[in-house]
């Protein structure tokens, strides 16, 4: 268990269990990722947030399937609550398996707290960016399913909770900005082949086209422009 620098005497809920408790300076979602990433040293490595649950049975069961399949790295179907009640997952939810990359584009399908991972996939993609203050499972799944197969395993193995004013969603608007910094940090490392880069490339100018039209409601010109720029950059080449 990572503790990002809470001050609350977290320690005392847990003293006794069995497990690893690591208190660290308050960083981000993303160095505390790191973190328990650095200091464990199993073959599979599974995250489980502060807001989610994981079901009964949830790391034997989709081991099993893992196995079976002979799988690197897979994610599960959930349940949603918000503000205690249960919500219906929407269609742009929807839950992909296999070479997955064209579905993560668009937004976030794979929860962090759903997923098992060989520990040598991080050794090929490297860790959680931990410049992105939020989006940085979208920038990491992207990584991933442009070169791994995704298992998806079709159970409801997690609870989200959300509704809560300190969700970091509720923190940052616009996220499509940092989702943006993503595609191009992707588009610079040449490591898509042509159908993947073209792909990102669509989604990289649709995204971008929004943000232009929301920044210049805001009376943002510039910012417009600039996200602007950025089509024509990627058009060009």
């Amino acid at each position: 268990m990572v503790d990002d620098g809470s001050t609350d005497d977290s320690f005392h809920e847990v003293d006794g269990l069995p497990l690893r408790y690591i208190w660290k300076e308050n960083g981000d979602i993303s160095s505390a990722r790191n973190c328990g990433i650095r200091e464990t040293h199993g073959e599979y490595i599974s995250f489980l947030d502060v807001d989610d649950l994981w079901q009964k049975n949830k790391l034997s069961l989709q081991m099993e399937c893992m196995e079976s399949e002979s799988a690197s790295i897979s994610y599960t179907n959930e349940v949603w609550i918000r503000n205690g009640r249960r919500l219906n997952q929407r269609l742009r939810h929807r839950k992909y398996t296999g070479f997955i990359f064209e579905y993560c584009l668009p937004l976030c399908i794979i929860s962090p707290s759903s997923v098992v991972i060989r520990r040598e996939i991080f050794h090929t993609v490297g860790l959680f960016d931990e410049s992105l203050p939020v989006c940085e499972d979208y920038d990491m799944w992207l990584r991933i399913s442009a070169q791994f197969p995704i298992l998806f395993i079709d159970k409801p193995l997690i609870i989200k909770r959300g509704g809560h004013e300190d969700q970091l969603s509720k923190r940052y608007e616009a996220m499509d900005k940092y989702r943006i910094q993503s595609l191009v940090k992707l588009l610079k490392t040449g490591s898509l082949d042509e159908n993947q880069r073209n792909k990102t490339i669509m989604e990289l100018e649709k995204k971008c086209m929004i943000y232009a039209h929301g920044a210049r409601k805001r009376g943002k010109v510039e910012e417009a422009e600039e996200y602007l720029s950025i089509i024509t950059q990627y058009k060009r080449q």
